[in-house]
């Protein structure tokens, strides 16, 4: 952590806000149910976000939680911050190590396959493509990315996706659920069908503990992302029921 830094103000409804965040809390370490539209960092806060928001948890010489992985500002669900540089070293390790078990739940549109579930291994690359750089999957000079997915419930050409990526690239699972032609709702990067928002929950975390034990952390499903599922015609309390696949 860095030392001796000036702590920016925070005020103290925000400082209730990130609290309110808060699902799993230890000496190590701090895990948030971060709601979509709240972007993970944003390059000199211009603009509120959850990085900036953790000088809540500042203490009087500077040292404050560090964000050990991201979430796209759309995305819900859990993030991690480590409470001490060796326990932000740990967690860091881990996401590189490919350590951590990440379970994502997605809503989906399109040609949702037949089948119950699969992988979907496509290398993923950053292109320019008409004067932009794109993200795209199946490029030959990409890098290798894996996303496992399973069918929790459906219903004519929309269902509810658990999704287990084995790797860590930029915007994946995005990519690869428009690679198989059913992107997430509300992705308008991607080809997702008009949605309140982008239609993606990291539900569920686990990994080494930086004290040496484990960790398995659990999101609960946000209500805006429940409705949707149901708007669409699924059985949501079916498929997110706790003896559910």
């Amino acid at each position: 952590m860095t030392r001796n830094r000036p702590i920016p103000h925070i005020s103290e409804a925000d400082k209730d806000f990130v609290r309110s965040l808060i699902i799993h809390e230890d000496a190590a370490m701090l895990a948030f149910n971060k709601p979509s539209g709240l972007p993970s960092q944003v390059r000199g806060n211009r603009a509120r976000n959850l990085d900036h928001l953790l000088w809540a948890f500042a203490k009087s010489n500077g040292k404050r939680p560090r964000l050990v992985h991201r979430l796209d500002a759309g995305t819900s669900g859990v993030i991690l911050a480590g409470r001490t540089h060796p326990a932000s070293a740990a967690l860091s390790r881990a996401f590189e190590g490919r350590d951590m078990r990440k379970t994502y739940l997605a809503l989906v549109a399109g040609k949702v396959p037949s089948e119950p579930s699969g992988t979907i291994d496509a290398p993923i690359a950053r292109i320019e493509m008409d004067g932009r750089m794109q993200v795209v999957a199946g490029h030959p000079d990409g890098k290798p990315a894996v996303t496992h997915w399973q069918v929790l419930a459906r219903s004519n050409d929309t269902a509810l996706l658990k999704l287990q990526p084995e790797t860590g690239r930029i915007h994946q699972i995005r990519v690869h659920l428009a690679h198989i032609d059913c992107p997430i709702l509300g992705d308008r990067i991607y080809g997702g069908a008009p949605a309140s928002r982008l239609m993606l929950h990291a539900g569920a975390l686990a990994g080494p503990h930086p004290g040496g034990d484990t960790f398995d952390i659990f999101a609960p499903v946000p209500d805006d992302f429940i409705q949707a599922g149901i708007e669409a015609g699924l059985d949501m309390a079916l498929a997110l029921a706790p003896d559910a696949p």
